[in-house]
C-alpha cells in the first residue's frame, strides 16, 4: 500500500491520527524526561534499601491518585462531559465539571490527610512488613511528604479529562513532563543535602507543574466553575455510579503492586528497587505507545458511542490496535535483546553496580514479554469505557490480579528453587496475568461491536511479525560481532533494529510503515 494512498484512506479519521501523533510525541518526551529522572535518581542510590524505602512509601499516593482522580475518573467523566458537548449543552457540562473537582478536591484531602496520619501502620502493617525498622520509620516519612501531590493531582487529573474531552492534548500530553522534570530537580537540587526526602520533595515541585502547565489553556474554554457538590445533578450521579467499579477496579489491580512490595521486602536488598526500575523502563515504551494512542482515540470512541455509531468505533478500535501492535511487538523484541545494555550505558556507575544492572535486566525480559498485552489493554479497556461499561473490564482486571497474586507467589519459589533471581518471578507473573486479561477482553468486547475486523488486523500483524523477525536476526548478528562498548551497542543496536524492521514492513506493504511519514507530509502542507 502505497504512502499516497494511506493518505487518501479514511479522511474522517485524520484528526483522531493527527491527535495520537502529537500525544505520542509528547509521552515520548515524557518518558525521555523521565528516563533522566531514572538516570539521575539511579546513578545516586543505586538499587539501595533506602530507594527501596522510597518506592515503597510511593504505594499509598499512587493507590489514592489512580482511584480518584487517576484512570477511574476519566473512564467515567470524559464519556458523560462529552455527551453535554455532544449535545451543545455547554452550562451543563460546566455545572458537572464544577460538581466533580469540588467532590475531588473534598475527597482527594480527606482521604490523604487518613493516610498521613496511618503511615507508619501501614508500612508496617501492609506496605513493606519485611522491612528493617529503621527502613520503616523511613518510609513512613517519605510517604507523608508525597500524600500532599494527590490533592494537586486530583485537581489536575481532572483537568486532563476536560482537555481531552474539547479535543485538546497538548498541555495535559506536557504535564508528565514538567512532573519529571520537577523530581529531577529535587533530586539534583535536594538530594544531596536532604538525602532521600529530596526526591519526595521533588515530587510536589513536579504534582505543581503537572497541574500549572493545564491553566492557561482552560480559560479560552469558557466556562463557569460553580461552588456545588451537585447532590441533585442526574450527570453528577451517573459519573459517581461509572466510577465506583473502575475505582475497584484500580484498586484491586494496585493490590499486584502491594503484593510485589510485601514479597520483595523479604528478598535480597534492592530486588524492589530493581523490580520497580524495571517496569519503569518497561513503560516508557507502553506510554508512547498504547497509553498514547488510546488518550486520543478515547474521546473519538466515547462521541462514536454517543452518537451510536457502532460501525465506526470498530473501524477506529481495529485502526488503534493495528498501530499499537505494529510498534509494540518490535519493541517488546528490541527490549529483550538490548535491555541489558542499555540499563548498563544509562545507570551503571560506581553506585549503580553491575550487579544492579543485572537485577533490573533480569526483571525487564520477563516484563518486555508482556509488552504487546499490555499494549492491547489499555486500548481495549478504553472501548469498554466510551460504551459506558466499566464493570466489565473491571471483573476481567479482579480476576486478572487473583490470577497475579497466586503467579507471584508460585513463581518467587520456583525461581528461587531453581537458583534464578526471585524477583524475575514476579514480572513474569504480571505478563501471565495481563495477556489471559487481553484475551478475555477481546473476546468480550467482540460481540458488542459486531465484531473486531480481526481479518484486518492479522494482515498488519502478519506484516509487523515479518519485519520483527527481521530485525532479530539483524541484531543477533549485530550483538555476536559488536565491540565491547554497551554505548555503541545500544544505540547502533536500536538505530539498525528500527531501520529494519520499518524498511522490511514498507517492502511487505504495511500500512503503518507509511503512515507516519504521511501524517509528516501533511503537516507540512498545512505550515
Amino acid at each position: 500500500m502505497s504512502a499516497e494512498t494511506i493518505m487518501r484512506e479514511d479522511r474522517n479519521n485524520s484528526h483522531p491520527a493527527q491527535a495520537a501523533g502529537i500525544v505520542m510525541v509528547a509521552f515520548i518526551a515524557a518518558n525521555l524526561v523521565g528516563l533522566l529522572r531514572q538516570v539521575v535518581i539511579n546513578r545516586a542510590f543505586g538499587t539501595s534499601a533506602v530507594l527501596d524505602a522510597y518506592f515503597a512509601a510511593f504505594r499509598v499516593p499512587d493507590l489514592l491518585f489512580h482511584v480518584i482522580a487517576g484512570g477511574a475518573l476519566g473512564s467515567a467523566f470524559i464519556p458523560t462531559f462529552t455527551g453535554f458537548l455532544t449535545k451543545d449543552d455547554r452550562p451543563g457540562a460546566w455545572r458537572l465539571a464544577s460538581a466533580v473537582v469540588n467532590w475531588v478536591l473534598l475527597g482527594s484531602t480527606l482521604l490523604a490527610a487518613l493516610a498521613a496520619w496511618l503511615a507508619p501502620w501501614l508500612t508496617q502493617g501492609f506496605l513493606a512488613p519485611g522491612f528493617a525498622p529503621e527502613q520503616i520509620a523511613l518510609t513512613a516519612a517519605l510517604m507523608r511528604i508525597m500524600l500532599a501531590s494527590t490533592v494537586v493531582f486530583g485537581i489536575s487529573g481532572l483537568l486532563m479529562g476536560v482537555h481531552h474531552s474539547q479535543q485538546h492534548f497538548l498541555s495535559p500530553a506536557l504535564a508528565p513532563v514538567l512532573y519529571n522534570a520537577g523530581i529531577i530537580a529535587g533530586a539534583v537540587a535536594l538530594a544531596p543535602r536532604w538525602g532521600v526526602r529530596g526526591l519526595a520533595f521533588g515530587i510536589l515541585l513536579g504534582a505543581g507543574l503537572h497541574l500549572g502547565v493545564q491553566l492557561p489553556v482552560l480559560r479560552g474554554y469558557h466556562g463557569q466553575y460553580r461552588l456545588t457538590l451537585g447532590w441533585q445533578n442526574v450527570a453528577v450521579r451517573a459519573v459517581g455510579r461509572l466510577m465506583l467499579p473502575r475505582a475497584l477496579g484500580l484498586a484491586v489491580w494496585q493490590i499486584n503492586f502491594w503484593v510485589n512490595t510485601v514479597i520483595a521486602s523479604g528478598l535480597p536488598a534492592g530486588s524492589l528497587s530493581a523490580l520497580m526500575i524495571a517496569f519503569q523502563i518497561f513503560t516508557f515504551p507502553l506510554a508512547a505507545i498504547a497509553q498514547a494512542i488510546a488518550t486520543a482515540m478515547f474521546p473519538t470512541f466515547s462521541a462514536q458511542a454517543a452518537r451510536g455509531e457502532i460501525g465506526a468505533m470498530r473501524t477506529s478500535l481495529a485502526a488503534s490496535l493495528r498501530g499499537a501492535l505494529y510498534l509494540s511487538i518490535p519493541a517488546s523484541v528490541g527490549l529483550w535483546f538490548l535491555g541489558r545494555p542499555l540499563i548498563a550505558m544509562l545507570f551503571q556507575n560506581r553506585t549503580f553496580s553491575a550487579q544492579s544492572t543485572e537485577m533490573v535486566a533480569w526483571a525487564l525480559s520477563w516484563y518486555a514479554l508482556g509488552l504487546v498485552p499490555h499494549s492491547v489493554v489499555e486500548i481495549a479497556t478504553r472501548a469498554f469505557y466510551a460504551l459506558k461499561d466499566t464493570r466489565t473490564p473491571v471483573t476481567i482486571g479482579v480476576l486478572a490480579m487473583l490470577i497475579n497474586v497466586v503467579l507471584s507467589l508460585l513463581l518467587t519459589a520456583t525461581f528461587r528453587a531453581y537458583g534464578l533471581l526471585p524477583h524475575g518471578g514476579l514480572a513474569l507473573a504480571n505478563t501471565i496475568a495481563t495477556t489471559l486479561e487481553m484475551v478475555a477482553l477481546l473476546w468480550l468486547l467482540r460481540p458488542r461491536l459486531g465484531g473486531l475486523a480481526a481479518g484486518s488486523i492479522l494482515k498488519s500483524v502478519a506484516r509487523t511479525a515479518a519485519g520483527t523477525a527481521t530485525m532479530t536476526l539483524v541484531l543477533r548478528g549485530w550483538i555476536a560481532l559488536a565491540p565491547g562498548s554497551v554505548v555503541t551497542l545500544s544505540l547502533v543496536g536500536v538505530t539498525l533494529g528500527g531501520a529494519i524492521f520499518w524498511g522490511t514492513t514498507a517492502v511487505l506493504g504495511s500500512e503503518q510503515a507509511f503512515r507516519l511519514p504521511a501524517l509528516i507530509r501533511r503537516q507540512q502542507r498545512k505550515r
